[in-house]
């Protein structure tokens, strides 16, 4: 029963919809894509953003920076593709919301618009569930597939 809602919600299977699978699925494409993009970015910029990335948490900024490239570049990666959608979606949201409230302190008004709109985009999505086209929702229907045993039950015909 606990193992039956862990799985449920590692590997959620709603919306069942095609439309609305195939909405999620150009979101998770578009977000992650633009996500990625600003981590390629850091990334390529790492040798002279490294001293003086923000440092909101107090890790240092070397640290800080190399947690916002690994979400923004790892973590799209497998959000794009639907894999362990909820897990990776953590980091997402985790360093949006830094980036947001800390970083910004709160304000769109002080060029916090951008980290605003995909900490809102990725709550919205973490809610809503990777949908029919992911690689979780075809995990899950292996797990459900193993479970019943459906084996024994499909005859050909």
């Amino acid at each position: 029963m606990i193992m039956d809602s862990f799985y449920r919600f590692l590997f959620p299977s709603n919306p069942t919809g095609n439309r609305a699978s195939l909405l999620i699925l150009s979101f998770r494409i578009l977000f992650g894509l633009l996500l990625m993009s600003h981590g390629v970015q850091k990334w390529a910029q790492f040798d002279s953003l490294y001293a003086i990335f923000p440092d909101p948490i107090g890790i240092g900024s070397a640290a800080t920076l190399i947690l916002a490239i690994f979400a923004e570049i790892f973590c799209s990666v497998f959000f794009i593709f639907g894999l362990l959608y909820r897990l990776v979606m953590l980091p997402l949201i985790v360093t949006l919301g830094i980036a947001f409230f800390i970083v910004h302190n709160g304000s769109i008004a002080m060029g916090g618009e951008l980290a605003f709109i995909y900490f809102t985009v990725f709550i919205i999505l973490y809610i809503t569930g990777p949908g029919k086209f992911s690689f979780d929702h075809y995990i899950y229907l292996s797990i459900l597939y193993n479970k019943c045993d459906c084996t024994n039950k499909i005859q050909p015909k």
